[in-house]
């Protein structure tokens, strides 16, 4: 039986960009892809300073949605940290270095996606 998700997939790409941010990533974008991808609703898009940070941020998503129900499917790229993929379904995380993120430029081939704005929560 699957556990049930306390956040919706927007909030989880939300804070997954949120997190991104925090952790001094770079070019951050949440594109919505509802009703374009047959695979997922939102992608979460942002560029690392190094493999490090790329692990970092990736590892602070994973605990964030995990903590909200939400499984993760797949990863692939965490040993080298170029390009990290996070799938948790309806949300796919991005984490590129910058020379991967320049040579697939994942905006361009989701040109049509709506760019979504951060929302922090006030406290």
């Amino acid at each position: 039986m699957a556990k049930k998700t306390d956040i919706s997939a927007l909030e989880l790409a939300n804070q997954a960009a949120i997190i991104a941010n925090d952790r001094h990533c770079t070019d951050i974008v949440v594109l919505d892809l509802t009703g374009i991808s047959p695979a997922t609703n939102y992608y979460v898009i942002a560029t690392s300073t190094s493999d490090r940070q790329a692990k970092t941020v990736v590892d602070e998503i994973h605990d964030f949605a995990k903590k909200h129900g939400h499984r993760r499917f797949g990863m692939a790229g965490y040993e080298q940290g170029r390009w990290i993929l996070v799938d948790y379904i309806d949300v796919v995380v991005h984490v590129f270095d910058e020379e991967y993120r320049d040579y697939y430029n994942l905006e361009m081939l989701w040109g049509d996606a709506k760019h979504l704005k951060i929302k922090r929560k006030k406290k």
